[in-house]
C-alpha cells in the first residue's frame, strides 16, 4: 500500500487534470512543500490544460514513452479523478507496466483536505469543533432521479436522511416516496435545473414548517457531505449556520468553471440578472470570481433561516437569468441553471463568509 503522505521524495505523478487533481496537488504541497510531485498525466490531453499548477500536463502514452523501462518501478502514481473512471485508468497503468499506483478516493481526498486546512486555515473543517450533548434536527433530503444509474456499493441512509424524487412531472417511473411534482413546485425545470427543483421544493414545502433550530440539507443520490455521529452534535454547540463541502480549486481561479459548461449568452445572463436584483453582489462578483475555490455539487446543510435566506435570494436570480436566457420558453434544456446554481451557492456564502459561521466537510462520492 502506498502511503501518499510519507515518502515524499519519491518521483510522483498525479493521474488526472482537473479540480480532484489539483486539490490532491494543493494539499500534498501543503503538508509536505518537498514532495517531489513531477506532472500530471491524463489519458488524452481533450480539453484538459497543458500545465496545471506550474506542471506539465503529459498523456500516458507519451509518458511512457518517455522513460526506461526500468524507471517505472521507482515512480508512484496517485489516481486524482472522479472515482467511476478510476478502474480502467488502473487497467491502462498495469498494461503500460506501471503497477505503483493508488487511488486518492473521495475518503482520502477529504482527508488530505482537512489535514491541508488544519494547517493553512483557509476553511474550517467541522472536525475542528467540539461535540455537545444535543443533536441538531437535521432533515436531509436526497435527491434520485428516475434515470439515475444503479450504484455498485450499497449504502444505507441515516435516518435524517429522505429521498426526493426530481424531475417527477416528466418521469416514467416513481423512484421515492416523496416527488418534487407535488404542492408548490418547479418540477418541469427539472431538465435545466437538476438538483435545483428538489431544493426549491425543500424550501416551499419543509422549511417554513419546522422548529428554528432545523438544519436542512441536500445531497445527491451518489455525492453526500459525511458526518459521522459525533459531528450531529455539533451543530447547536458551536452555533454553526451552514456546513459546506471542502471547495474545489481551479486555475486560474473559478471564472474557469463556468467557461466550461455555459455560453456566453448564459453567463451574460447571469450579470444581467445580479446587476438588476443583487447589485450589492454584482459589485462583488469579480473579486470572488477571481478567487480559486468552488463549491460544487449545490450540496450543503444549513440551519433553517440561512436556508431559506439563501433560496430567498437564488431562486429569484435563477427565474431571471431563464428568463433572459429562453424568453420563448423552446430551447434544448442543458442543465445550464443547474452549473449557474454551484458558481451562485459560491457567490453567496464566499459574500457572507464574515456574517455566517460556516464549517467544512468531505463530500463523499458512491460508485
Amino acid at each position: 500500500m502506498i502511503t501518499k503522505e510519507n515518502n515524499i521524495h519519491q518521483p510522483t505523478l498525479i493521474y488526472g487534470a482537473q479540480a480532484i487533481a489539483l486539490g490532491t496537488y494543493k494539499a500534498l504541497k501543503t503538508l509536505n512543500p518537498g514532495a517531489s510531485i513531477r506532472a500530471f498525466v491524463v489519458t488524452e490531453m481533450g480539453n484538459n490544460p497543458a500545465t496545471l499548477a506550474g506542471l506539465p500536463v503529459i498523456e500516458l502514452k507519451s509518458f511512457v514513452s518517455s522513460i526506461k523501462p526500468e524507471d517505472k518501478d521507482s515512480i508512484r502514481v496517485l489516481i486524482a479523478t472522479p472515482e467511476n473512471v478510476m478502474e480502467p485508468i488502473e487497467k491502462s497503468l498495469a498494461a503500460a507496466g506501471i503497477h505503483n499506483y493508488e487511488r486518492v478516493d473521495s475518503i482520502y481526498w477529504n482527508n488530505l483536505q482537512e489535514k491541508a486546512y488544519l494547517k493553512n486555515g483557509l476553511f474550517t473543517p467541522l472536525s475542528t469543533y467540539e461535540a455537545g450533548e444535543a443533536v441538531a434536527p437535521m432533515q436531509i433530503f436526497k435527491m434520485v432521479h428516475h434515470k439515475d444509474k444503479q450504484l455498485k456499493t450499497a449504502y444505507d441512509d441515516p435516518t435524517y436522511v429522505t429521498k426526493l424524487q426530481v424531475g417527477a412531472a416528466k418521469a416514467d417511473s416513481t423512484v421515492a416516496n416523496l416527488t418534487d411534482n407535488t404542492l408548490d413546485n418547479i418540477s418541469e425545470k427539472n431538465p435545466n435545473y437538476s438538483e435545483l427543483t428538489g431544493l426549491y421544493w425543500i424550501w416551499k414545502n419543509k422549511v417554513n414548517k419546522a422548529a428554528e433550530d432545523t438544519f436542512f440539507g441536500l445531497a445527491h443520490y451518489r455525492r453526500f457531505l459525511d458526518f459521522s455521529k459525533e459531528d450531529t452534535k455539533k451543530n447547536l454547540t458551536n452555533a454553526i449556520d451552514v456546513v459546506l463541502p471542502y471547495p474545489m480549486p481551479y486555475e486560474p481561479n473559478i471564472k474557469e468553471h463556468h467557461k466550461r459548461y455555459l455560453s456566453h449568452q448564459e453567463w451574460d445572463a447571469v450579470l444581467q440578472a445580479m446587476q438588476e436584483l443583487q447589485p450589492a453582489y454584482y459589485k462583488a462578483l469579480d473579486s470572488i470570481l477571481s478567487q480559486e475555490y468552488l463549491y460544487n455539487y449545490n450540496i450543503f446543510l444549513a440551519k433553517k433561516d440561512v436556508f431559506d435566506d439563501y433560496c430567498s435570494w437564488l431562486f429569484p436570480l435563477l427565474f431571471r437569468i431563464e428568463q433572459i436566457v429562453d424568453p420563448t420558453g423552446k430551447r434544448e434544456p442543458n442543465r445550464y441553471i443547474g452549473y449557474i446554481g454551484e458558481t451562485l451557492e459560491t457567490v453567496y456564502f464566499m459574500f457572507n463568509k464574515d456574517k455566517l459561521k460556516i464549517a467544512h466537510t468531505g463530500c463523499r462520492f458512491l460508485v
